[in-house]
């Protein structure tokens, strides 16, 4: 049985705007900025982990990527995933609209989450994921050890379990 690893871009776009201006309103051109990655998990903890993302920064001039690997079951076509992009946008164009830095939000339709990211991220990138705290190993945890044996300097920000 072949198995394509297989990650299809369906979504790419600029939603927030912050970058230094010069005194004529154009963006310096000398001002480089640092690029964090922001890996969606779920999204009460991809805004605390873009939150934490925008606190990092301070004065430094950074851009954000927010990248979302979206998992299509292989019973499904690659380009008709099961939660349709229209409604995904909407969703992360409101938790992206959070940030007061430029950020960039890119779906990937993929058949495997962390082959979508070695293929999406450049090496040695600052990863920022958000996840909850628990004291058995969570997803994110792993995919947080698997970033780090791949090069990538991680940063997990946990929000507090909170029993409803």
């Amino acid at each position: 049985m072949n198995l394509q690893k297989e990650v299809n871009p369906a979504f790419e776009r600029l939603v927030s705007l912050s970058t230094p201006l010069t005194e004529q309103g154009e963006a310096a051109p000398e001002c480089r900025l640092l690029d964090v990655s922001v890996v969606f998990t779920s999204a009460e903890p991809t805004v605390h982990a873009l939150k934490k993302a925008c606190a990092l920064a301070g004065t430094l001039a950074i851009r954000i990527s927010l990248i979302v690997p979206q998992v299509v079951p292989y019973q499904v076509p690659l380009h008709s995933p099961p939660v349709l992009i229209d409604f995904q946008e909407a969703r992360l164009r409101k938790i992206a609209a959070l940030t007061a830095v430029e950020t960039t939000v890119s779906i990937y339709l993929c058949r495997d989450r962390w082959e979508a990211l070695k293929s999406v991220l450049k090496p040695h990138s600052l990863v920022v994921l958000g996840g909850r705290r628990r004291w058995w190993p969570t997803p994110e945890r792993r995919l947080a050890r698997k970033l780090r044996r791949a090069g990538h300097e991680v940063i997990v920000t946990e929000l507090e379990h909170v029993d409803a």
